[in-house]
């Protein structure tokens, strides 16, 4: 592993599928081109956008060994298919996951507890997990799917302590918990992935190092101009802070169906096809609303002098 946790954009990768239900490599190469040409800094693969809780465990692994071999030069790489709950199990996966060669293996918070357990029993899960893995660069990704894990303070202080922890997709989505987040974490190396298109401008300010979430499969070169510019062009990026904070309602609409739509509307070659949802409910209308945000996405790259 090379432990190369760039600052910047981070799209969490999705999943193409055949017609016939099975990945389709194709699509995934012409997504892994997508983000190339968008500019994106990094990967999060095998995460829940890439619809791994109905993926098995082989298709994982195999899904992860491609991305690694086809991924574009310059582009750091994480990964998760963190998703067993048997704990003997996931040290099984995570060393396989870890073989193939990443920059950080990220675990799902909730792995390692019930909504109902304390913070103790969450850290005896992670101590046996990090002891009986090779001593490489981690993340934390707050997945709310089944419930949402939020790493407070001192929990991920004591990660920390346990462990070379690098990069953490953060979803709690609250600037003053972010903020309380990094001085946690100053000077450890960590590196806090803010998910939230509402408060990422204001997590930026704070220090956060970029952005890894579900909207940098619509528009990740917003994402990126925003990370790379926002102290230059503080104006700009006041505006296209307001577009992005709104723009990620879009996520309650038909994810990752209407991602991939969009990508389709992009150039990318994949089909809607989803594991998560039924494709056949993405309405003409869904689609109407796609549509009238991309218009409007290049009315905001023509105000960023980006086309």
């Amino acid at each position: 592993m090379n432990g190369n946790i760039k600052n910047g954009v981070y799209p969490t990768m999705l999943t193409p599928f055949t017609p016939d239900n099975k990945i389709d490599y194709d699509g995934v190469l012409s997504i892994l081109d997508y983000y190339k040409k968008t500019g994106v800094d990094g990967i999060f693969a095998i995460c829940q956008s890439s619809e791994i809780f109905y993926l098995s465990f082989e298709e994982r692994l195999e899904l992860l060994d491609f991305i690694r071999k086809n991924m574009p030069a310059d582009i750091s790489l994480v990964a998760s298919g963190h998703t067993a709950d048997d704990i003997d199990r996931q040290i099984y996966e995570a060393n396989a996951f870890i073989d193939k060669g990443i920059d950080a293996y990220v675990f799902i918070s909730n792995r390692f507890c019930a909504r109902e357990d304390d913070d103790s029993y969450f850290l005896s899960n992670y101590e046996k997990v990090v002891g009986a893995i090779p001593d490489v660069p981690l993340g934390i990704y707050e997945c709310p799917y089944p419930y949402k894990k939020v790493m407070m303070p001192a929990l991920l202080e004591a990660c920390i302590n346990m462990s070379n922890l690098s990069f953490i997709k953060d979803t709690c989505c609250d600037i003053n918990l972010i903020r309380e987040k990094l001085r946690a974490s100053q000077g450890s190396g960590l590196k806090i992935f803010n998910a939230n298109g509402a408060t990422f401008l204001e997590s930026l300010k704070a220090g956060c190092a970029g952005y890894s979430g579900v909207m940098a499969n619509f528009h990740p070169e917003l994402y990126v101009w925003l990370c790379n510019n926002f102290e230059k062009q503080p104006d700009k990026a006041k505006k296209l802070a307001d577009f992005l904070s709104f723009a990620s309602t879009i996520e309650l609409q038909q994810y990752p169906v209407n991602a991939k739509y969009h990508m389709q509307r992009s150039g990318v070659i994949i089909n809607i096809y989803s594991r998560v949802r039924d494709c056949g409910a993405f309405s003409d209308a869904n689609k109407m609303e796609i549509d009238a945000m991309i218009e409007t996405e290049k009315n905001i790259k023509e105000y960023l002098n980006l086309i």
